[in-house]
């Protein structure tokens, strides 16, 4: 589906536009407070793939890598779902929207830094890593954003997938292989997904209702989202758990994903008694639980990188 809108708010971008003011239009299309999220997940795995202080030349070589990947995924984004960034009010001023680039600037960079990303993988990291990267820039371009976003209110749920590979990618680098651990890490992540973005998706509902987009709000009641959000939520707590066996991990990590996740829990579990009770609009407050999921998975990763550092796996092979 289409939508159809005026064109762009502000004067289509020319040719002298100032250096400062294209650099940050070029960077706010890689959306670097979405990278700040998907980075926080990849050092805390390198630090379980190593047991201990992984090689720091190669964690950074690891993060750039990462930076260009995501970086690269966000345009191609940009660049595809710019007629519905005009219609909605949380994105309206991204830099497609606001004439600020050209369509052709930005496919152009979001291009050139999926080619720079996976070269830099093969070349400075390792190949496994190259592939997975690749892999996660063509998903989320390919499969979420041109065919799941506008198709389907499943669309988070399985467009998350690729959020989840930079555990791969950092595990994949540190290792030069997959085991179990980023596996379930991979799960983790993949879970925490919908409880993460549907909340945010019921705060404004209006805006992708207008712009055409079946998120799972839009399409069912706030009772159907919040018995959802509590689905996954069990759902991921239970994944979290799993790596105290698999990886091994001990009692930090043990500990951590205990008492985060029951916080979670009772966080998902409000929000439905919320939901159940009839309340709307403001007063149904998604956003607590959508900004406590960061804090959640921060803090769990927080727990994955110190837990090398503390005693041993409280679980022995």
């Amino acid at each position: 589906m289409t939508v159809t809108h005026p064109t762009a708010r502000t004067t289509p971008a020319s040719t002298r536009r100032p250096v400062g003011a294209t650099v940050l239009a070029y960077v706010a299309l890689t959306k670097p407070r979405i990278i700040e999220t998907l980075l926080v997940t990849t050092v805390p795995t390198m630090f379980l793939a190593a047991r201990g202080l992984p090689d720091p030349l190669l964690v950074v070589l690891t993060l750039v890598g990462g930076v260009l990947a995501a970086g690269s995924a966000n345009t191609l984004n940009c660049y595809i779902d710019r007629d519905i960034d005009q219609v909605m009010h949380r994105t309206r001023n991204r830099p497609l929207a606001t004439g600020a680039l050209r369509p052709r600037e930005a496919l152009v960079f979001g291009l050139v830094l999926g080619v720079v990303a996976v070269t830099w993988f093969a070349v400075l990291v390792n190949r496994l890593s190259a592939v997975l990267a690749l892999a996660a820039i063509a998903f989320y371009v390919l499969v979420y954003t041109m065919v799941l976003k506008r198709r389907t209110p499943q669309n988070i749920v399985w467009g998350g997938a690729a959020g989840c590979m930079q555990v791969l990618i950092g595990w994949a680098a540190a290792t030069g292989r997959i085991d179990w651990a980023p596996v379930v890490l991979f799960m983790v992540i993949f879970l925490w997904t919908p409880p993460h973005y549907w909340p945010l998706s019921m705060r404004f509902e209006d805006d992708y209702a207008a712009a055409g987009v079946p998120m799972l709000p839009v399409v069912a009641d706030d009772v159907v989202v919040a018995r959802r959000v509590v689905a996954y939520s069990w759902a991921m707590v239970l994944a979290s758990l799993a790596l105290v066996p698999v990886a091994p991990t001990g009692v930090v990590y043990a500990a951590s994903s205990l008492v985060l996740g029951a916080m979670f829990l009772l966080e998902a579990h409000r929000l439905l008694a919320r939901a159940r009770a009839g309340v709307v609009g403001k007063a149904l407050n998604p956003m607590r639980l959508f900004h406590f999921s960061i804090t959640y998975v921060s803090l769990l990763f927080v727990a994955v990188a110190v837990d090398p550092f503390v005693g041993g796996p409280l679980l022995h092979r």
